[in-house]
């Protein structure tokens, strides 16, 4: 058997950021779309059974229920509370029916989600989100041919894919939370803000990944000093009178920052975080005060992500396809 999942978040690309900027929406047809792609091209590598997860939009199960695929199609039940726990509790029921190697439909909070439930999951992460610095734009039924040659056990992982970089968060009241881009500290501002956020309100960033090509907290760092995902570092920045320039922080809204410093973090160094809510991954999820701290480390044990290029010409070079 052969075991392959596809996780879509329904709400990815359809929240008041996407208004509130340039971006146009992801519809639920786009999506099924996606999904049906995604399993075509699984099935042409040979997976035997796709899992998808039962939602009230049934994007993907509408997607294949008329689809004449090989594979075995199984709908796994959870319940809803239509939110981020719904992506957790969909990745658990996946792991449970044995199934590690994941496409995922969503943006870098969607992501995020699926790392909080299973850090060393294999995932081939399609963008459909609103900030999409982790997911990748690329075709979905290439995506669909790798993620099924990878839960086959077909492509090498050392070789063709990366163990992803993550922010650990350690609270001082003792929990612990995780985010894959960007941990952002905010003044003035509140816990569940849904609107792109206001520049003059940033005093603090820790990016994973500071990409000059992306949109969100990432270009920030990424016009100052560029770090990729190769790189075994991530990038703090301070923000205040400085180094004043224009950066897209929403697909297509651009807003005046200024970079007091910035410094190149190395892998495992804790940063500490004080007074003022703090975003991760677009996300402001938390709110530090009356003494409470969080100290932010990154760490490179996130999901295995592969590169589907290089994967497909190993394929072809091996002679799994063609």
């Amino acid at each position: 058997m052969v075991r392959l999942a596809i996780c879509v978040n329904p709400m990815s690309g359809r929240d008041v950021r996407r208004l509130a900027a340039r971006a146009t929406n992801m519809t639920h047809e786009a999506k099924r779309d996606t999904v049906a792609r995604v399993a075509a091209g699984a099935d042409a590598v040979g997976v035997t059974d796709i899992y998808v997860a039962r939602e009230p939009f049934r994007i993907a199960t509408l997607a294949l229920e008329h689809m004449n695929l090989k594979a075995r199609v199984h709908v796994v039940d959870h319940p809803l509370a239509n939110d981020a726990s719904d992506t957790e509790r969909a990745i658990a029921a996946y792991l449970e029916a044995g199934c590690d190697t994941v496409v995922s439909l969503g943006g870098d909070g969607t992501n995020r989600a699926i790392t909080r439930a299973a850090p060393g999951i294999t995932l081939v992460p399609l963008s459909t989100g609103t900030n999409n610095v982790f997911p990748q734009l690329l075709e979905p039924t290439i995506g669909g041919m790798v993620a099924g040659l990878a839960a086959a056990g077909r492509l090498p992982r050392d070789t063709l894919a990366r163990r992803s970089k993550v922010l650990r968060l350690r609270f001082s009241n003792g929990a612990t939370d995780v985010g894959l881009i960007d941990a952002a500290l905010l003044h003035d501002d509140f816990v569940g803000n849904l609107l792109p956020f206001d520049a003059g309100r940033l005093s603090r960033i820790l990016l994973t990944r500071a990409e000059p090509d992306s949109v969100g907290m990432s270009p920030i760092g990424g016009f100052i000093d560029p770090v990729g995902a190769a790189d075994d570092c991530g990038l703090l920045l301070e923000m205040g009178p400085g180094r004043t320039f224009e950066a897209p922080l929403s697909p297509g809204l651009f807003r005046t920052v200024s970079v007091a410093s910035h410094t190149r973090i190395p892998l495992g160094m804790p940063v500490m975080f004080r007074n003022g809510v703090l975003a991760l991954d677009g996300d402001r999820d938390h709110k530090l005060v009356d003494g409470h701290s969080v100290s932010i480390s990154i760490e490179r044990n996130g999901p295995w992500v592969y590169d589907v290029a290089a994967s497909m010409h190993h394929a072809v070079r091996q002679g799994m396809i063609g």
